[in-house]
């Protein structure tokens, strides 16, 4: 693992790039306000990945300062814009590097930041082969689901009720390949027993799926083939 400076504007972002002996493939992270690159659950999943061959880049989307604002407001927390710019940033700044450039793209989002991972699918249909949202709120990306191209599969606890019918909501508004996937007993954060394995379990068979060079360079088909089609309509 490395860690690394993302350019953001007239800002940086840290974050933490691991690159698997011949990974084909690069999951960027999103996370919620209060859980940045060093949080244990993110780390656990991007080890998963890791071990089953896909890079991964762990980031924190907002500065400390940032951060220490939205600890007293809670505002940076829900502006997916922002959380998705900078989501987009640092897939470009992914692409410029040389140990990266080459490798295919998913995102995985957390909370809110599930919203931003979608909403930056859409604005990104070039780079982005596939979306993981854990405990998210894609219902936040709004007008965005329905231009969302990569496959997405959504991960909600069987006890995060009010979040489930988000999910459902957010499900059925969007186009592209997507899947509902409940974990039984699990509440927001997945810290049950077992729950936060099978999210890493879902997340790794999601990407290999969509991130493996068949499944991409087709999906790259589909998207020069329908060009300049409106997916909103």
């Amino acid at each position: 693992m490395s860690e690394v400076q993302i350019p953001a504007g007239r800002i940086a972002l840290s974050g933490n790039l691991s690159l698997p002996e011949g990974a084909t493939a690069l999951v960027l992270f999103a996370h919620g306000s209060g859980s940045g690159r060093h949080s244990p659950r993110n780390q656990f999943v991007a080890c998963t990945l890791n071990n089953s061959g896909l890079a991964s880049l762990l980031f924190d989307l907002l500065t400390q300062k940032e951060e220490a604002i939205d600890t007293q407001t809670r505002e940076l927390r829900f502006d997916i814009h922002l959380l998705a710019e900078r989501l987009v940033q640092a897939t470009k700044w992914a692409k410029e590097q040389e140990q990266t450039r080459d490798l295919r793209i998913g995102y995985f989002g957390s909370s809110t930041c599930g919203a931003a991972a979608l909403v930056a699918a859409a604005d990104n249909p070039q780079d982005a082969g596939a979306v993981v949202s854990r405990g998210g709120r894609p219902d936040l990306a709004g007008d965005a689901l329905p231009k969302v191209q990569a496959p997405a599969l959504l991960v909600v606890g069987g006890n995060d009720d009010i979040v489930i019918e988000l999910n459902e909501q957010a499900r059925d508004r969007m186009r592209c390949e997507v899947k509902l996937e409940i974990i039984p007993g699990a509440t927001h954060l997945f810290e049950e027993p077992g729950a936060l394995e099978q999210v890493a379990r879902l997340a790794t068979e999601w990407c290999q799926r969509y991130l493996s060079s068949d499944r991409y360079e087709a999906f790259a088909r589909f998207r020069s083939q329908i060009g300049g089609i409106s997916l909103s309509n």
